[in-house]
């Protein structure tokens, strides 16, 4: 008798490979599986887990995408609060063209005692905030589950930097935990907007002037997929978030790539007055990913007339992160953060407007090194999106857009969001800024310097042939203070005059 009912394993088991091959030569949709029925699903299970197997068993430690092994390694060991070092030197080809490196001083600064910080508010701010080298940047509840705006806010109150709440409103989850605030307005005006969609004064002004929120931020553009607008899928808008983006429930929405209360780089500005006006003098600022050189010039131009500026901006550069976005915006559209940052902080230099306004950098910033170079390249402080969600736990399953993120980061699905433990997760987060800003504070005592004021940009320098290194300023296009006003060079001089402060020409 037992026998006989083994005997039933195999047959269900051949009876449901017969029904799948049926089932296979009949559909019309997969010609693999018509030609290959049953063998051919093989391709699609290797197709699933080849990320996987990639990222495991394949890549090198170096030359991973978008993050390699060695930084997620390196932002993981932080956030718990273990050593961060490896033995035998590096790996990287020195030789290689490309290759950058910071240069050592032969005569060492002893580190700081404290980090510095960078004061951000202009003339027009009533209420400046001293700003961390290293914060958190925009990610939006919705995006993010509720557990990591919660673990991100806390950390940030532990460790005293600020949190952006990127553009999908200003949640109880980022007021709850207590930590420093910069609410980012974007195209959608999420938590601050009419029934048709426009811009509400009344209700910014009343969500501005809660004393958590310490900046308010203007977004332009984003870095992964500039002039797109943002795209929450439908599938991860609870009732919840429905109320704090006062959206609809279940439907995807979509952020427009467009601003309505502005059409000109003059009402640009104008706006910016408005919105710091309307906060009670808190510093104001916007954030965008360069788009052509004449068109910031442009905005300069504005600024100068209305005589306006931001108090801060914050440049994303087009290898920056985001949720979801078409893969030919990610690839192929926007400027990369070194030419971004370079450009808008020589235009503020040029146009006398640079000790008005901070620069923020944003994009792919996850160690002490990569603070260090983009205050090098002209920022004053720097802004981490991926790299806190490594601090979180995140394993780069490059899931984000699914709702079925395997570490509850960033998915709204209560069974896969409760694995993230908001007050351990906290702590990692804390821990892995508090080391991270210590390790640019002791590379910049390496190459001499105390306060990033001082570093140059000839510390910086690029292999761009095999036997040719240049420093920053020749590799960077620099300007003089004020130089675009009273003699623009040869190679700004076209862009200059063609910038129209009523128009954004292309």
């Amino acid at each position: 008798m037992l026998v006989t009912a083994w005997c039933w394993v195999p047959a269900a088991v051949l009876l449901v490979l017969t029904a799948v091959g049926v089932s296979d030569l009949l559909q019309r949709r997969h010609s693999v599986l018509r030609n290959y029925p049953i063998l051919g699903h093989m391709r699609f299970l290797l197709e699933a887990v080849r990320p996987e197997l990639q990222q495991y068993f394949i890549e090198r430690n170096f030359d991973g995408r978008p993050y390699d092994r060695d930084v997620r390694s390196i932002v993981y060991e932080r956030a718990k609060g273990t050593d961060a070092e490896e033995p035998f030197g590096t790996d990287r080809d020195v030789e290689a063209v490309g290759y950058e490196y910071l240069v050592p001083s032969m005569a060492p600064k002893p580190v700081a005692d404290r980090p510095p910080r960078a004061r951000v508010g202009g003339p027009g701010c009533t209420q400046p905030y001293d700003m961390a080298l290293l914060n958190v940047s925009a990610m939006s509840f919705g995006a993010l589950s509720t557990r990591a705006i919660l673990a991100l806010n806390e950390g940030a109150a532990r460790g005293g930097f600020a949190h952006d709440t990127g553009e999908g409103g200003l949640s109880e989850h980022h007021l709850g935990p207590g930590g420093d605030l910069i609410w980012e307005i974007g195209t959608g005006y999420f938590g601050c907007r009419t029934k048709d969609g426009d811009f509400s004064e009344e209700e910014f002004a009343d969500k501005a002037a809660h004393p958590q929120v310490k900046c308010v931020s203007l977004k332009l553009s984003q870095g992964a997929k500039p002039g797109i607008g943002g795209v929450l899928p439908g599938g991860k808008v609870d009732a919840e978030i429905a109320r704090v983006r006062e959206v609809p429930q279940g439907r995807t929405v979509i952020s427009p790539p467009y601003h309505r209360v502005f059409n000109t780089p003059r009402e640009l500005v104008q706006f910016l007055a408005r919105m710091r006006e309307l906060a009670g003098g808190k510093p104001t600022g916007f954030k965008l990913c360069l788009t052509s050189r004449m068109q910031f010039l442009a905005v300069c131009k504005a600024m100068l007339a209305e005589d306006v500026t931001p108090d801060f901006i914050v440049v994303d550069g087009a290898e920056g992160g985001t949720g979801a976005a078409p893969l030919e915006f990610a690839d192929h559209l926007g400027t990369p953060l070194t030419e971004g940052l370079t450009t808008v902080h020589a235009a503020l230099v040029g146009t006398g407007l640079r000790d008005r306004t901070k620069i923020g950098a944003s994009g792919k910033v996850a160690t002490g090194t990569d603070i260090v170079k983009r205050l090098v390249q002209g920022a004053d402080y720097t802004n981490a999106a991926r790299a806190m969600m490594f601090a979180l736990g995140c394993i780069q399953a490059q899931r984000c857009h699914t709702n079925t993120c395997p570490t509850g980061v960033t998915t709204q699905d209560p069974r896969r969001a409760r694995a993230l433990d908001v007050a351990d997760k906290a702590e990692r987060v804390r821990r892995f800024q508090e080391a991270t800003v210590r390790s640019a504070q002791q590379i910049m005592a390496a190459m001499g310097v105390t306060d990033p004021t001082e570093l140059r940009p000839t510390m910086l320098r690029r292999r761009v042939n095999p036997t040719t290194v240049l420093p920053g300023d020749q590799l960077y296009d620099l300007l003089e203070p004020g130089q675009l006003l009273a003699e623009p060079p040869p190679n700004w001089a076209a862009d200059w005059a063609a910038a129209d402060p009523d128009h954004f020409a292309v």
